[in-house]
């Protein structure tokens, strides 16, 4: 009998199934695809491809890391010999492998515990021998994921560990929360830290590494940020460890209070500190940053050298454009390809420059509506008119575009809009948008050759990200912008900048406030948290909570029509919810509303100013709980009641019957 190694792990928890949120078709996924195409690679019925990694090997099979502990390997992704890739079972037997790597004819993945290498040591296609390269402790927590690795040019490889999850982030096995440096011979050490999901990392074109982050407690949205070793990404739940031996940062959680104020100000006077890199507002870009892969060809299009992002929420990639002020990385990032049809978490090359994209919904919710897919991007060759790159400059932007743009519009200064803001930095999951400011566009030029434009705006302000709105230009040849936005975000602003805009104290009172604060719509008379004077009693109280996966743990309620209603909604969930009672038919659209509210959504809770909405609470922190009272409507019917915060709509709802008085 061969002889085989096997590594044995032993399951700690079950992923709970899920149903993914809606996919709507969108305008923009249809102009998207002039330009890029997004194809299927056929799944067999029999292979669940919940993908955790994608990696190629040196004969162009494309190997999928699953989240079911397996290795497929794929001949011919690129359907040139058939429209039905082959598939093969290389391995089995591991514990929810989160990324794949090929490095020197063996594929290395991480499971939950540790770093394995797997072998076909005699070549007929199936694994057999299975290394632990480097390992590490489990809780049993069920957040304790484990991701990589990324190979670095030296030979040593790079993996990230989750933090636990007990209604906040915890490190409740060493080195969670840690990203980790293993050398060949399976010595490990810390490399950096502040991590709290980082599910996402990957070299840029200079080789630097950068890591995607997830809006939690301590991080009011997601971001990519470039690490170093010894640095500090921000969250504090980790450096429970840092007294451990090698340890590069030296750091406590004693140092870090409940709620900081500005990230930005904290960050200049704590060692180690790393700003983020470039945010990704959240609802406004995506919800939940993922895989990071930097376009190292122009064969892809004019964007080479800058990164894509992923989003699993939102199904969806983006584009960002980073550069170097002051030895800081900052720089914007911009929409890019949306409507894939599962979460997107992984993304690899392929050899003819194509992107190959892995997805899995299980667990996570997301606009594509499959449970998982595997598919392929192609750049058409045509290339469409788009912001290419946004530099700070002393005081204000150059905007590079992808061709000539009309150069009389351009020259308008009205067509561009820039609105400064930024998160709080506290415990609290996630953050409102605060110190929202606009900040004037005094002045545009356009250069020679219709390429660049430099605009000058005044208020400017270090450690905010600048949203930008381009309105109406068109190029040299007609065309309308693909995308008109960006977010910048500026940590240093390069030496001969203007005035900042000022802050007034009672901002910056209302910042330090806020996690204190509930948004709840902009019409009170929809909210009511205090039994109406003339109220006896109610007629009937009603009690609504949450569940894991976006659901109400109710999902049918009932009153009698013009009855007194005391209302009471309870968070029990580790995301922001509220709960709003629409007019019948009208759920979804006030869903679709509540996306479509921009920078002021979470100053309004994510309720939209319609006629539709008839109650809501706040927007609820996790943990937290909210009473209305309203009267019940006096026409008998079916009255939707959904989570408005961007995305959950789709899933996330229920029915109030309101029945005819007896």
């Amino acid at each position: 009998m061969k002889s085989k190694q096997y590594i044995t792990v032993l399951a700690l928890c079950g992923g709970m199934m899920l149903p993914a949120l809606a996919n709507a078709q969108t305008d923009m996924k249809a102009k998207e695809s002039k330009y890029y195409s997004i194809t299927d690679v056929p799944i067999p019925d029999s292979v669940k491809l919940e993908v955790g990694g994608l990696a190629f090997t040196p004969d162009d099979k494309l190997g999928v890391a699953t989240r079911h502990g397996e290795i497929w390997l794929i001949t011919d992704p690129y359907q040139k010999k058939s429209k039905q890739p082959t598939y093969t079972r290389f391995a089995y037997g591991m514990h929810e492998t989160l990324g794949l790597a090929w490095h020197e004819g063996s594929f290395y993945t991480t499971q939950r515990s540790e770093l394995t290498k797997v072998t076909d040591t005699d070549n007929d296609g199936k694994a057999d021998r299975f290394q632990t390269i480097a390992s590490w402790p489990l809780s049993g927590n069920y957040h304790e994921y484990s991701y990589g690795p990324l190979f670095l040019p030296n030979g040593d490889m790079i993996v990230t560990l989750n933090l636990s999850w007990i209604g906040r982030g915890a490190s409740l096995a060493k080195w969670r929360g840690w990203m980790m440096r293993i050398k060949p011979d399976g010595a490990m050490q810390p490399y950096a830290g502040g991590m709290r999901s980082p599910a996402g990392f990957g070299l840029s074109e200079s080789g630097d590494i950068f890591f995607a982050e997830n809006q939690g407690d301590w991080i009011g949205s997601g971001r990519i940020t470039q690490l170093d070793y010894g640095d500090f990404a921000g969250h504090p739940a980790g450096l429970r460890w840092s007294g451990e031996y090698g340890s590069p940062i030296k750091l406590t959680p004693e140092q870090f209070p409940d709620s900081i104020g500005i990230l930005h100000d904290f960050a200049k006077k704590t060692p180690h500190f790393k700003e983020p890199s470039v945010w990704f507002p959240h609802t406004l870009m995506g919800i939940s940053t993922s895989g990071v892969l930097s376009i190292d060809s122009d064969a892809f299009g004019p964007f080479k050298g800058q990164l894509l992002v992923g989003d699993q929420g939102h199904s969806k990639v983006m584009r960002a454009f980073i550069e170097k002020v002051k030895g800081k990385y900052q720089g914007a990032c911009f929409p890019f390809l949306e409507g894939f049809s599962s979460g997107v978490l992984r993304m690899v090359w392929g050899s003819d420059h194509s992107l190959f994209v892995g997805m899995t919904s299980r667990g996570w919710a997301s606009t594509g509506p499959k449970l998982y897919g595997l598919q392929r991007v192609n750049f058409k060759g045509v290339t469409p008119f788009e912001i290419k790159a946004m530099r700070a400059q002393s005081n204000g932007f150059e905007l590079e575009f992808t061709m000539p743009v009309n150069k009389k519009q351009a020259a308008d200064p009205g067509l561009y809009s820039i609105t400064g803001f930024t998160y709080l930095y506290h415990k609290t999951y996630g953050s409102p948008i605060i110190n929202q400011q606009s900040c004037p566009v005094v002045k545009s030029e356009v250069s020679e050759d219709g390429r660049r434009v430099r605009i000058y705006v005044e208020g400017l302000r270090e450690g905010y990200i600048h949203e930008l709105h381009v309105n109406g230009l068109k190029s040299q040849s007609g065309l309308q912008l693909l995308h008109n936005v960006g977010y910048y975000t500026l940590n240093a602003i390069p030496a001969g900048a203007g005035p900042a805009c000022a802050i007034s104290p009672r901002s910056l009172a209302a910042a330090g406030d806020a996690n204190s604060r509930h948004a709840c719509g902009s019409d009170p008379t929809k909210s009511v948290s205090v039994q109406p004077p003339g109220w006896t009693k109610p007629d009937v109280v009603l009690q609504v909570g949450t569940k894991p996966g976006l659901k109400f743990d109710v999902t049918e309620l009932e009153v009698t029509a013009g009855s007194k209603v005391k209302l009471v909604f309870n968070n029990n969930d580790d995301m922001l919810h509220n709960m709003v009672i629409t007019n019948p038919g009208k759920g979804d659209a006030v869903g679709k509303l509540a996306m479509e509210m921009g920078l002021s959504g979470s100053q309004q809770a994510y309720v939209p100013a319609s006629k539709d909405v008839l109650f809501n609470t706040c927007l609820l922190e996790p943990g937290t709980s909210q009473t209305i009272y309203f009267i019940a409507p006096k026409t008998p019917g079916n009255y939707p009641y959904v989570c408005t915060f961007p995305g959950h709509y789709a899933v996330m709802k229920g029915v109030l019957k309101v029945k005819s008085k007896k």
